[in-house]
């Protein structure tokens, strides 16, 4: 589980760096990665003030104008 989750990120991150265009696999991975974050919020509320970054939510924007093209 390890390795799919630091690919996950590494995608992300790539993505974030210009590495890599933004493409269906970003956006997959952003979504994994989002939805567990919000699995931890509601585990614990220690994860409740964790957000993504500015330049992630950023993508996320670029990625809904993509997906709506």
């Amino acid at each position: 589980m390890i390795g799919t989750d630091s690919n996950h990120c590494r995608i992300v991150a790539e993505s974030l760096a210009g590495a890599r265009g933004v493409d269906e696999e970003t956006l997959a991975s952003l979504a994994i990665l989002d939805d567990r974050l919000e699995r931890l919020k509601k585990l614990d509320e220690a994860f409740s003030g964790v957000a993504f970054s500015r330049a992630v939510e950023q993508l996320r924007n670029r990625g809904s104008t993509i997906a709506a093209v």
